[in-house]
């Protein structure tokens, strides 16, 4: 997929699959979204503005209330890529929140995905 197109890629299609992911593993919507307003500062009427509104990726991230600092504390790979190698702002902050949901997944507790 291109850069333009991952630009482009609407958070209110992805965000489902995110929380559907989780809930296969036993996780729930509610840490899904704990994980996003940790990482972006959105809170639930926020999150859900940006989600009423079709934001892409690229929107979702520049809109975001506060984007946290200890983001950088997220290391890895997700798809192939180091997320802390990504130079692309916008598609390592999507690979820093696959990464974040791939933990919770994983089964990892809240305090160390949150980088607590």
């Amino acid at each position: 997929m291109d850069k333009a197109r991952i630009y482009k890629l609407v958070f209110a299609s992805v965000y489902p699959l995110y929380i559907k992911k989780a809930e296969r593993k036993g996780r729930t919507k509610e840490e899904v979204d704990q994980i996003i307003f940790w990482l972006t500062g959105y809170n639930k009427q926020s999150l859900q503005k940006q989600i009423d509104k079709n934001s892409d990726f690229e929107t979702f991230f520049a809109e975001s209330p506060k984007f946290n600092p200890n983001a950088s504390k997220i290391t890895g790979v997700i798809c192939g890529y180091r997320v802390e190698d990504i130079e692309d702002t916008v598609i390592q902050k999507m690979r820093y929140l696959d990464k974040l949901i791939d933990e919770l997944a994983k089964g990892r507790v809240m305090e160390k995905i949150l980088r607590a």
